[in-house]
């Protein structure tokens, strides 16, 4: 009885991991002055990490086909939450730098924030014909997170 047991639990576990899926993502991520970042901490689930940048901000990492949502990381830098639309798999990235507003009222600094924010797909577009990303628009959707 016990063998028989045994026997079902690891062919129901192989079993499973014969029909988990993943796959890769690549791309490059950038900040606002179209500069490389290296050593961007890529992030999946709020606390797994799965991969970072190289010294001239590409990565690819291997991530299950059920993660919809990466967080990308660093020092000086909004955290960039962004979330995969259809079947991306370039992903190029453009992050804020932090900045430190003084004597400013949260709504004023979250207007700044999100003036900033607006900009980004025309800055995707200028790395795009500069030659930095292969892709002119992003494949996936970002909000805008107020403090």
């Amino acid at each position: 009885m016990k063998k028989l047991l045994l026997i079902s639990i690891v062919l129901g576990v192989s079993t499973f991991t014969l029909y988990s899926q993943h796959k890769t993502i690549k791309g490059r991520v950038i900040d606002e002055s179209l500069e490389t970042c290296p050593c961007v901490s890529i992030v999946i689930n709020d606390t797994v990490k799965v991969g970072e940048t190289n010294v001239d901000g590409f990565f690819q990492v291997k991530i299950p086909d059920s993660v919809k949502i990466i967080t990308f990381l660093y020092i000086g830098f909004e955290p960039k939450t962004i979330e995969l639309v259809g079947q991306c798999d370039e992903v190029e990235v453009i992050m804020m730098s932090d900045v430190i507003y003084d004597f400013m009222t949260l709504k004023k600094i979250n207007r700044l924030r999100k003036k900033r924010f607006n900009e980004l797909p025309t800055i995707h577009k200028e790395a795009f014909l500069k030659g930095i990303f292969k892709t002119e628009k992003a494949c996936y959707k970002q909000e805008f997170i107020p403090y």
